[in-house]
């Protein structure tokens, strides 16, 4: 039986599925099993997982249910006593699997493990990281906040974690990998490996309805968790909207073209700053303002041009690190 099972539902990915599973192949750790959930793709995804040679490559196939449905079909197929789920257009660095499973075998009491991530665009450029994040042991209050594990192709998770909390929430079209970190976290200790080592993708072709799902998929999370939160921790709830109103102010900024992508982003921005005055001494938001003021004052072309021109270097530097 493999130590790990990996997990990656696919749907129309046939830009980036072959990356995506080359990155697995090259884990320094290789006792995993590759459990590939086909949520049907109607590309050529099936067609070039058939095509990879590899024992431990395993392609199941199945009408299209949506990314939570595809991720717990893909659990009940694993064998491992370790899962870490990967979506198909991420990618990982060659040690993320050693060096996590050697994190949760150092602090068996732990049920996550969890690491840095890159963000990169549609073409694999203008890479950046988030600041180093340290939680670890009790993370349900950090997690609350915001969620500082990203995105879901970057924790390993031990089976009885999973076993523990069930499935992933079907009636969530977004953020249910929060959901599903947030019932880990409530029963289990997180550890943290230091390093970047996830490379998550983010798309920049999201219109304004899908923000809006995001925000109000979010703002369910939220109520869910806090409902079930000690009373001691129910003074982070405004703070908590506020960062949401904060997240969905950036992706109106970055994926709704013109004027109205900065109108919404304001009017976003301005609820977070109200439900929590202090969030303006948070660099995010001190970016995200300044980002506004280049957009309104600045003619589109001039604004995108320095804002790429800033992200073009930050990639270079964050390369200079070699982390």
């Amino acid at each position: 039986m493999p130590t790990i099972s990996v997990i990656i539902p696919a749907y129309n990915a046939e830009k980036t599925i072959v990356d995506t599973i080359s990155s697995v192949q090259k884990q320094t750790f290789s006792d995993f099993e590759l459990i590939v959930i086909n949520d049907g793709s109607k590309d050529k995804t099936l067609k070039l997982l058939n095509e990879i040679q590899d024992s431990r490559l395993k392609v199941f196939s199945y009408k299209n249910a949506g990314l939570s449905v595809a991720r717990n079909r893909g659990i009940s197929h694993a064998t491992g006593d370790f899962i870490a789920f990967l979506d198909a257009d991420d990618l990982w660095t060659i040690d993320k699997l050693e060096l996590q499973l050697e994190a949760l075998q150092k602090s068996p009491e732990a049920g996550v493990a969890y690491s840095w991530s890159y963000f990169m665009d549609e073409k694999n450029e203008y890479c950046s990281t988030d600041k180093p994040i340290l939680f670890q042991g009790n993370v349900f209050a950090d997690l609350l906040k915001w969620n500082f594990i990203a995105s879901g192709s970057n924790p390993l998770i031990r089976r009885q974690a999973i076993e523990s909390v069930g499935e992933f929430e079907t009636s969530l079209l977004r953020a249910e990998d929060w959901d599903y970190w947030l019932r880990l976290a409530a029963k289990w200790s997180f550890v943290v490996v230091p390093k970047p080592q996830v490379f998550y993708r983010q798309s920049s072709s999201s219109m304004s309805s899908q923000v809006e799902l995001m925000e109000d998929c979010q703002f369910k999370v939220l109520e869910r968790a806090f409902q079930n939160a000690p009373i001691e921790l129910q003074e982070l709830k405004q703070p908590s909207f506020a960062h949401v109103y904060r997240y969905s102010s950036k992706l109106c900024l970055t994926r709704i073209p013109g004027r109205e992508g900065v109108n919404k982003a304001s009017q976003k921005l301005r609820k977070a700053i109200q439900l929590n005055p202090k969030i303006l001494l948070q660099i995010e938001t001190q970016k995200l303002i300044i980002k506004l003021l280049f957009k309104k004052i600045l003619t589109p072309n001039i604004s995108e041009y320095l804002l790429q021109s800033i992200s073009k270097i930050r990639a270079t530097e964050v390369q200079k690190l070699n982390i």
